[in-house]
């Protein structure tokens, strides 16, 4: 039976609105327990020398700026259109700085403290006066990332320059929802998708964990938006199969396509809207358990996007269910990650972005049971 939808959203809006570090701060009381000793996962060898091959890749090919430069633009259908290329790219060095942060380093700090200080100077400049985090023409989806690069550094180093523009981030975050409870490619339009509603929530949530100011209004019009866009089955929700129970659809409307990375986003909003015992994350967590195979072997050999935020989102998503699930779940993932590196550490992504986004995202997966990162932790 489904839980009301403001008792879910109790823990994540108990937390207090000021002062607290998200290194020490623990997540909602809801968050569940530990995992057994026998559904968890070791680091392996071959796993921590992946993790290390990548980022002495990102490190090597850092712009002088402090960013990633990459291809710039956007996604159409299955394909990916860039308006300038070679370009350093605001959400992919907020993803490259938070996979050394990830591996326990901090600004100034560790081996590539050098390279996190610079990749944080490159975020903090592209922090627009309205709060908007853009660059070269970014849109949401790398604001929503640089957000949440600010809000762990922060968490981290209690910078006051940090906090500042954080806040603005913020606040520009929740000025831009719309009427659906979401947000869409660029600010303030009036449609949403669920692919770019997970990462302002992530955002918001990171933000909030470490004391700033998010507005209960904001969360639970976008956790009215996740749970509407779910495929439980009920003829209400636009089903076309039975295989799509467990899924999310791109936009509210229920004739808008459901897709594995799609449910991934979805799980892991809700658990980002502090909601984890609800029938739409069993059967979001059966649906990418069933489909892994599938969805691996359609997408890995050339890295597509798909591939890289549907794991991105699916592995913080059987993180945070745990147990067995998790365990088959990344177990699978690493095996395919570590055949896909290449040999001088960089990971594919031929429709996207580009190299230094598949790498960025790969060693951030592989990181996660490394426990570095507040917001991968349970």
């Amino acid at each position: 039976m489904r839980l009301p939808l403001a008792l879910c959203l109790s823990a994540l809006l108990a937390l207090p609105a000021a002062g607290r570090s998200s290194l020490s701060s623990p997540l909602p009381s809801a968050t569940p327990q530990p995992l057994e000793d026998n559904a968890s996962v070791q680091v392996t060898a071959e796993q921590a020398a992946a993790v290390k091959r990548g980022l002495a890749w990102l490190a090597n090919h850092q712009s002088p700026s402090g960013g990633w430069a990459s291809k710039i633009g956007f996604k159409l259908n299955n394909d990916y259109r860039y308006t300038v290329a070679n370009r350093d790219h605001v959400g992919v060095t907020a993803l490259a700085g938070m996979a050394f942060l990830a591996g326990g380093h901090l600004p100034g700090r560790g081996e590539y403290g050098a390279e996190v200080e610079r990749a944080l100077d490159y975020v903090l400049g592209c922090v627009q006066e309205d709060g908007y985090i853009t660059n070269s023409g970014t849109r949401m989806y790398s604001h929503a990332f640089a957000t949440l690069f600010l809000a762990e550094i922060y968490g981290m180093t209690h910078r006051e320059d940090v906090r500042l523009k954080l806040q603005r981030a913020v606040d520009f975050i929740v000025k831009s929802q719309n009427t659906e409870g979401g947000w869409r490619y660029a600010p303030l339009a009036a449609e949403s998708d669920m692919s770019i509603v997970v990462c302002q929530v992530l955002a918001l949530r990171a933000a909030r964990n470490i004391g700033i100011r998010v507005p209960r209004s904001c969360v639970d019009r976008a956790a009215r938006y996740v749970v509407d866009s779910s495929v439980t089955g009920k003829p209400s929700m636009g089903l076309r199969r039975a295989s799509e129970v467990g899924t999310f659809h791109y936009q509210k409307d229920s004739h808008s396509r459901t897709s594995f990375a799609l449910t991934s986003a979805g799980v892991t909003a809700l658990n980002g809207l502090g909601i984890y015992s609800d029938e739409l994350i069993s059967l979001g967590v059966d649906y990418l358990t069933r489909n892994l195979d599938s969805f691996n072997a359609r997408h890995k050999r050339s890295g597509h996007y798909f591939f890289w935020y549907g794991h991105y989102y699916g592995v913080q998503a059987m993180y945070t269910q745990g147990g067995n699930a998790w365990r088959h779940y990344f177990t699978q993932l690493r095996e395919t990650l570590l055949e896909m590196q290449e040999p001088e550490g960089s990971w594919p992504n031929q429709v996207g972005p580009g190299t230094a986004y598949g790498t960025a995202t790969a060693v951030l997966i592989l990181e996660i049971p490394f426990g570095f990162l507040p917001i991968f932790q349970r």
